[in-house]
């Protein structure tokens, strides 16, 4: 099969040609078709495996035969992302795919000033890319209409759940005119999202071309057990000891960033970091200098998760596991994209225990364990499986209590040594699906 077959026009044949774009990936070759077609569309495919050309280079296709010329302050299609570095990843991808259509496309986004961008949607632009917070700001101050939009295109919707964008979408869903085509893309779906779709698309086509939340095959993943507080040196150890070069690293906390960087420039290493509590140029300085190797080790929170696109990153390390099972298949898909080969290391304490399952229990594999010599933890990290199970180490019999009056009382509960108190239960973050006011639609 070829891009050809799929019907789409000669300038986007051209562009996909410049771009090195040979033929198409499973999830291009079924979605492009059904977005061509007009159909709403729901699409899971894992991270790397080209999504964004998926729906982009037909909604492209789309704008350029149909419709009338964007008016001011309007947008003809409009897609939404959760993170500014994955809005710029998106529009950048767009507007290559477009250089040779009569179209303009633009990425408006928080953290940066709004005067500029509200300066350059009064000629109207025909394909927006937006955060939900900053598109509401943009809509609220009638530097945009939303009356001519035909396409919506949510992007990584079950990120927008967990970052706590329910309401925004909810409030973005009623400004958008009711009759117009909704396509949802993501690497995972959850339960979540699956009602959400429903009540935002109208029967919807569903594509998964892989299954669901699996992570890449192309991806060789492991853990080390470690103490907590020995994290940052096992760290510097595993990366003298693999001589690494280029390693992207998740850390939970933004101060867990800056400390982990700090403690790498201490030791001279070339190290930095991003996450939201920097402002965007200064995000967008360290991912450029990690792109070009003039920064060796970028230590990031799930704010990158979501919109890093690295030519051939060897490594993705999680310092600490993410909160949010599904955010680990995100992680460890910067690496090993595209067909190319990565590995994923996470370095799990005791109180990860939990998270570990999750993750273990969403995968549906069960994670190898390499125990580094001299970084053996003496808070055991109990042994997971795939079905989500923790299997407790059995306890120790207590001693026979003596008779007699000697010794201290009242001693509560107590942990013989060696012995690891059980991790407390995690409790997993609800996440609030928007609830529409969903009424008889418009045919198309």
């Amino acid at each position: 099969m070829t891009f050809a077959t799929l019907g789409l026009i000669e300038p986007l044949l051209r562009a996909l040609e410049t771009l090195g774009y040979q033929t198409p990936t499973p999830v291009q070759a079924q979605a492009i078709p059904a977005v061509l077609a007009g159909r709403d569309l729901m699409a899971a495919a894992q991270t790397g495996t080209g999504k964004t050309a998926g729906f982009a280079v037909p909604l492209l296709q789309l704008l350029t035969m149909e419709g009338p010329k964007v008016a001011a302050n309007s947008a003809r299609a409009l897609i939404l992302c959760p993170t500014r570095e994955l809005a710029e990843q998106v529009h950048a991808s767009v507007a290559e795919y477009a250089q040779n259509l009569p179209l303009t496309t633009y990425a408006v986004y928080g953290g940066v000033s709004i005067n500029p961008q509200m300066m350059k949607l009064r000629k109207g632009v025909d394909i927006l890319v937006a955060t939900p917070g900053r598109l509401i700001d943009l809509f609220r101050q009638n530097a945009l209409k939303l009356n001519q939009l035909q396409t919506l295109v949510l992007d990584e919707a079950d990120r927008m759940l967990d970052l706590g964008f329910s309401e925004e979408l909810a409030n973005i869903y009623r400004m958008l005119p009711k009759k117009r085509q909704t396509l949802l893309f993501s690497a995972t779906f959850s339960d979540d999202i699956r009602q959400l779709a429903g009540q935002m698309l109208n029967d919807p086509l569903s594509i998964e071309v892989s299954p669901r939340n699996v992570a890449a095959n192309t991806v060789k993943q492991w853990i080390v057990p470690v103490d907590k507080k020995r994290k940052p040196e096992l760290f510097v150890h595993l990366m003298r000891k693999g001589r690494w070069k280029q390693v992207l690293v998740f850390a939970k906390t933004r101060n867990g960033v800056d400390a982990l960087v700090d403690k790498l420039q201490g030791l001279g290493i070339n190290a930095d970091g991003i996450h939201g509590d920097k402002p965007q140029a200064t995000r967008q300085r360290a991912l450029d200098r990690f792109k070009s190797s003039d920064v060796q080790i970028l230590v990031a929170t799930d704010v990158a998760a979501r919109g890093l696109d690295i030519e051939d990153l060897p490594l993705v390390v999680n310092f600490d596991l993410p909160i949010v099972a599904e955010d680990y298949i995100h992680r460890i898909g910067r690496t090993g994209r595209a067909g190319n080969t990565g590995e994923a290391i996470s370095l799990v304490c005791a109180d990860e225990v939990n998270m570990l399952s999750a993750i273990e229990m969403l995968t549906r594999q069960t994670l190898t364990r390499h125990m580094e010599q001299d970084f053996e933890p003496e808070h055991r990290v109990p042994d997971t499986d795939a079905s989500g199970q923790v299997v407790k180490k059995p306890k120790k019999p207590k001693k026979p209590k003596t008779s007699g009056g000697g010794g201290k009382r009242n001693l509560g509960k107590w942990v013989d040594s060696g012995e690891v108190a059980p991790a407390e239960p995690s409790i997993k973050p609800v996440r609030k699906v928007p609830v529409f006011n969903t009424g008889p639609r418009k045919k198309k």
